[in-house]
């Protein structure tokens, strides 16, 4: 059997936490909020599927991007049984649009506080100065 984690059809909680550097309690977070489903083992072990996988990738990445996890489980089909692939794209794309203006105002506010923090700091220095001028 192959090492190569995408070659394996199951998954332990213990090594999809270290594949993905996460707690074993943020994957069961995730399975507790829907997002994810495994099966269990005789011994009620979580078995976790390639798809699983995917599926918890999905989320990190999400995550990473800022969604949050109501966006993520949209963007995945989670809320709508008959979402197709198709379906899937055009939701993310839709998300994808609106972070991209949430992140563009973003920009635009960090900007104008950069100038006015460069503004202020201008005034202090050329105060600073005026004060030393007149101790001399």
């Amino acid at each position: 059997m192959s090492n190569n984690p995408k070659e394996k059809q199951d998954f332990t909680i213990s090594q999809l936490a270290e594949e993905f550097d996460i707690s074993t309690r943020t994957i069961r977070f995730y399975e507790e909020k829907g997002l994810i489903a495994p099966r269990r083992s005789k011994g009620n072990q979580r078995i976790y599927t390639r798809r699983d996988r995917a599926r918890l990738k999905l989320i990190l990445r999400g995550k990473r991007f800022g969604y949050s996890l109501d966006e993520i489980s949209e963007m995945m089909g989670m809320n709508d049984i008959d979402m197709n692939e198709a379906d899937q794209i055009r939701k993310a794309l839709e998300y994808g649009d609106r972070k991209l203006v949430e992140i563009r105002t973003r920009v635009e506010e960090l900007t104008l506080l950069e100038q006015d923090i460069r503004s202020v700091k201008g005034k202090l220095i050329e105060r600073l100065a005026e004060i030393e001028a007149d101790k001399k």
